[in-house]
């Protein structure tokens, strides 16, 4: 569904846009009940709206925001551009930027979807009795209108949306299940032989197989690369694997511990003895909307994508909690610095002392695992280190 979409360019440009709210695509039906459907704008396609945040906009259209929860230098005016994310317009206006409902019910009747904001539009700030709303330069919402004639006319499609957060930033993990879970990987089919005279497998070369090959005919194949560590426990909870390609069955074994035969499809890095076969999961398209988490949670950092040793804005981390902890997407999260013990070269001989925690940033996650999770720092004042803490906001 989603790819016959975008052949159409209107449809395009309105999925592109509908990652300013993060609607996932397509809806179960479970969730398609519990959302209500943003009211038509110019004929372009409704997205479904959290009840929850369209009662927080609603309620932040009757009262306003109040001076105390604007930024300290919200502008009172600013132009979209292209490269805007929803995260730093609401972070440009609100101390809290996860409350961007607040922020469409600043404005909820000329932004009747919140779906639909683009670049080009011009907000403008007003604060009076110690409120503040929103409202824009235009009333049409920015969209060109478009002129039907009985004659052929070149017309300019509306401007693409702006996006929760930087897609490109996150694009690399979202393609490809980098986590896979100690049981799955132990339990998983493994290569034990290449075609006589190879050492590593190219596109159209069979290779041999054991274990259980019954559950799919096509798989992906990854190199475990690097074990995630509890920090709290020492235990290892996940592998951060590294995918290399896929590969169908060609020759079912057999019996029960015989050989199997599959054909390489693609590869993007070498593939060779003792790499593993993982089950393809289905794709998944996935909701940014940010959000303070729905639960107290708390955790540690274990990983720093691309093995550095410390992080700072726009990197990618890996977390200790997951889905089984309660985590989802969108979840926003504090990030903290450790208390620590250090001397106090004032006082010689005296004991150490303990430096309090220092909060230093905010990360939102965008992935999740059953027992790990990926978050994508959003600000930091100093860097972040593995076994830095993080929090509910």
């Amino acid at each position: 569904m989603l790819r016959q979409a975008f052949h159409h360019p209107l449809r395009r440009h309105a999925l592109t846009a509908a990652l300013l709210l993060g609607s996932a695509l397509p809806l179960t039906s479970h969730a398609a009940d519990t959302l209500s459907a943003a009211p038509a704008l110019h004929g372009l396609p409704n997205y479904p709206v959290a009840p929850a945040q369209r009662a927080k906009a609603e309620l932040t259209a009757q009262t306003g925001v109040p001076i105390s929860e604007l930024a300290a230098n919200a502008p009172s005016k600013y132009t979209v551009k292209r490269g805007d994310t929803l995260w730093a317009i609401s972070g440009m206006y609100l101390r809290k930027p996860w409350d961007w409902p607040k922020l469409w019910g600043m404005n909820l009747q000329q932004i009747r979807n919140p779906h639909w904001i683009f670049p080009g539009q011009t907000l403008y700030l007003d604060i009076s009795n110690g409120r503040a709303r929103l409202s824009m330069g235009s009333g049409n919402q920015g969209i060109p209108t478009v002129k039907l004639n009985p004659q052929v006319e070149s017309t300019a499609l509306p401007p693409e949306g702006i996006p929760t957060i930087s897609p490109e930033l996150i694009a690399p993990f979202l393609t490809q299940p980098l986590i896979v879970e100690p049981d799955a990987l132990d339990a998983s089919p493994r290569i034990v032989a290449l075609p006589k005279g190879h050492t590593m497998a190219s596109p159209g070369t069979q290779v041999y197989v054991r274990g259980d090959v019954s559950k799919a005919t096509r798989y992906q194949i990854y190199r475990p690369a690097k074990p995630l560590v509890d920090p709290a426990t020492k235990k290892i909870i996940a592998y951060q694997a590294d995918y290399l390609g896929t590969t169908s069955l060609a020759e079912a074994p057999s019996g029960p511990d015989a050989v199997s035969v599959f054909r390489v499809d693609g590869i993007e890095r070498e593939v060779g003895v003792g790499d593993r076969l993982i089950i393809a999961p289905p794709r998944e398209y996935l909701n940014y909307t940010p959000h303070a988490p729905a639960k107290p949670i708390s955790g540690d950092i274990v990983s720093i994508y691309g093995d550095l040793n410390m992080a700072a804005k726009n990197s990618v981390v890996a977390l200790n909690r997951g889905a089984a902890d309660g985590l989802e997407r969108g979840d926003v999260l504090a990030l903290w610095h450790n208390s620590r013990m250090v001397k106090d070269v004032t006082a010689p001989g005296k004991p150490e002392i303990e430096l309090p925690d220092r909060r230093v940033g905010v990360m939102m996650v965008f992935r999740t695992f059953q027992h790990v999770a990926y978050a994508l720092i959003l600000s930091a004042d100093e860097p972040v280190e593995v076994a830095d803490r993080f929090t509910q906001p």
